[in-house]
């Protein structure tokens, strides 16, 4: 029995060893036969030694090196009524182009009745301020003399008036005194007498009326000397003093008056001034603009209408200059060119800057004269790429080149032309086909047919020209290349992300809790409409439970724009809502992934 067993088993490991050597045989077959198979289909090129010219070809149009550019200066919109033939030659003081100047012609003469309108009110002005000024000083000096008149008042009553009415006053005083007293003596004798009956009676009472009378007068004359001085010398004074203050504060208010009039006369002789300026500069400027409606040659030249030299766009755009056409300031009109030398004018895109640079011959061939070919430099590369191109294709960035054609003899402006730049010229170089070689990892690399099979060999190369590419070591003349190398190799996948040496910020309170920006909230709708990207649900399409417009009817098909696909819930990966940033698919960038294949790319651009 452990005989047989033993038996079985080895006749088994036999079987299953010859089973496995048969497949092993097979398989091998179909692969030697699909190896054959690919051999007999895949297409090689030979590794070749001979000359090398690495060069752009762009194309481009002639224009003159030197030309003088005649823009309309006019203000505004206005009509061509005479223009100069395209193609006609000129000489210097000819005139060009003449502009419809009818309507500053009437602004001109009204602008002249403006001008002497203003004069007349400058000078009006002007003579007003010397009166201002003139009045201004009469009223000075005036109120200056009634000051010193009311001082002068005040002195002659302190020094002179009130000294001599006091003096008369206390001398009626002494005076009355004196007579009272004779009066009283007199009556007294008259008393005796009549008592005696020497004096009769109306004597008597006559000089006792007179002693009255003279008592009277006394009294009087003290009371006159009592109100001069209590109150007539004070009421007096305190009127002269006051006199003499009106006075001064009279002629503060005159002064200063005065020299606010003589400020405004002058300020409005100012403005008179600069309004006569003003309107003077404008009938100057309207002189001016009629006489440069008329546009004359600076210099001698061919006349070449800027419609004709702009670019294609352009030329969609804008109409032919011709009589009746409107145009408007700093438009240009008209290219003169002066002298015989001319430019070609390309666009080299922004794949091509690294292999040009000024001071690279060229070879210039123009489609009107088939056989001639021209000899030029470049002369100047554009810094910045061509604004026109961008407008009409965001991605497309090509830079204006000029390369001056030395003899431009039978050239003229606008032809199209073919500039071959040479970048390098080797008399001995090997080369092959830039589609065969591939990047692996930044490095160029070809597959080599060898007696064994493909090789895949790293090689060094310098630059190509869009058929052939230099090849500086690495290969040998002679040797065959694949013209089709597997792409999958070349591409480089990260397969690892690379930890950053940085700081990354905590995000603010407010957007973290859901919010926007500046904290506020950030109100979303229930449900789970987060999972399909597209808007919540009742929002943007048809209501829950309501009617759902048919497909194909009044909008765009199912699956496209901004609606719901068929189903109601979006797949992963389709819109997303707002505020959220997408996701990264995998596989680009860096992340986890399968690699995509990209395009083919030369390994020497």
């Amino acid at each position: 029995m452990k005989f047989l067993k033993k038996l079985v088993k080895v006749v088994l490991s036999l079987a299953i060893l010859g089973l496995v050597g048969y497949g092993g045989y097979k398989w091998y077959k179909k692969r030697q036969f699909e190896r054959s198979q690919a051999e007999r289909t895949m297409v090689y090129a030979t590794v070749e030694e001979g000359p090398l010219i690495i060069n752009l070809l762009e194309s481009g149009s002639v224009k003159p090196r030197e030309q003088i550019t005649i823009k309309s200066q006019v203000e505004g919109r206005v009509s061509i009524l005479y223009i100069r033939p395209e193609g006609e030659r000129v000489k210097k003081g000819d005139l060009l182009v003449e502009l419809d100047a009818s309507t500053m012609t009437d602004n001109k003469l009204n602008q002249e009745i403006t001008v002497q309108n203003a004069k007349s009110s400058y000078v009006q002005a002007e003579e007003n301020l010397e009166v201002v000024k003139n009045q201004a000083q009469a009223d000075v000096e005036k109120a200056e003399l009634n000051l010193r008149f009311a001082e002068e008042d005040l002195t002659k009553y302190k020094d002179g008036e009130y000294p001599k009415i006091l003096n008369e006053a206390q001398s009626k005083v002494t005076l009355s005194e004196e007579e009272l007293k004779r009066a009283q003596d007199k009556l007294e004798w008259s008393q005796k007498l009549f008592d005696e009956k020497y004096l009769s009676e109306s004597e008597f009472l006559s000089d006792k009326l007179s002693c009255r009378r003279h008592e009277l007068d006394l009294k009087s004359a003290k009371n006159s000397l009592e109100l001069l001085e209590k109150y007539t010398y004070r009421r007096q004074i305190a009127q002269l003093e006051s006199d003499v203050s009106q006075s001064k504060m009279a002629l503060e208010r005159i002064r200063r008056s005065c020299r606010a009039n003589v400020v405004q006369a002058e300020a409005q002789l100012r403005a008179r001034e600069l309004e006569l300026n003003r309107q003077e500069s404008r009938l100057l400027k309207l002189i001016e603009q009629i006489e440069k409606c008329k546009i004359l040659a600076p210099a001698d030249g061919l006349v070449i209408y800027s419609t004709s030299s702009q670019g294609s766009f352009r030329r969609m755009n804008a109409e032919p200059l011709a009589e009746g056409q409107e145009v408007y300031e700093r438009q240009e009109l008209i290219y003169l060119p002066v002298g015989d030398e001319f430019i070609g004018e390309i666009k080299v895109h922004e794949t091509n800057l690294k292999k040009i640079y000024p001071g690279l011959p060229v070879r210039i061939r123009i489609d009107a004269l088939p056989g001639q070919i021209f000899q030029g430099k470049i002369a100047k590369i554009a810094p910045l790429p061509d604004a026109q191109s961008m407008w009409m294709n965001p991605d497309l960035k090509v830079y204006n080149t000029q390369v001056v054609i030395e003899d431009g003899a039978g050239l003229k402006s606008g032809m199209n032309c073919e500039a071959e730049i040479i970048v390098e010229q080797h008399e001995k170089a090997m080369y092959v086909p830039v589609q065969s070689v591939v990047k692996i990892s930044g490095q160029p690399v070809v597959y080599v047919k060898t007696p064994t099979g493909v090789e895949k060999r790293e090689i060094k190369v310098g630059l190509d020209n869009n058929r052939m590419i230099h090849v500086i070591e690495g290969l040998k003349v002679g040797e065959e290349v694949q013209m089709t190398p597997p792409l999958d190799s070349a591409v480089s996948v990260r397969l690892t992300d690379e930890i950053l040496d940085v700081n990354i910020p905590d995000r603010p309170q407010g957007e973290a809790n859901g919010g926007g920006p500046g904290g506020m909230p950030r109100r979303r709708p229930q449900g789970n409409w987060r999972q399909g990207g597209g808007m919540p649900p009742g929002q943007g399409g048809a209501p829950e439970g309501g009617m759902r417009r048919p497909e194909g009817q009044g909008g765009m098909p199912p699956g496209q724009g901004g609606g719901m696909p068929q189903g109601g819930v979006r797949p992963e990966g389709q819109g997303r809502p707002r505020g959220m940033r997408p996701q990264r698919p995998q596989g680009e960038g860096g992340a986890p992934g399968g690699p995509q294949r990209p395009p083919q790319q030369p390994a020497g651009n």
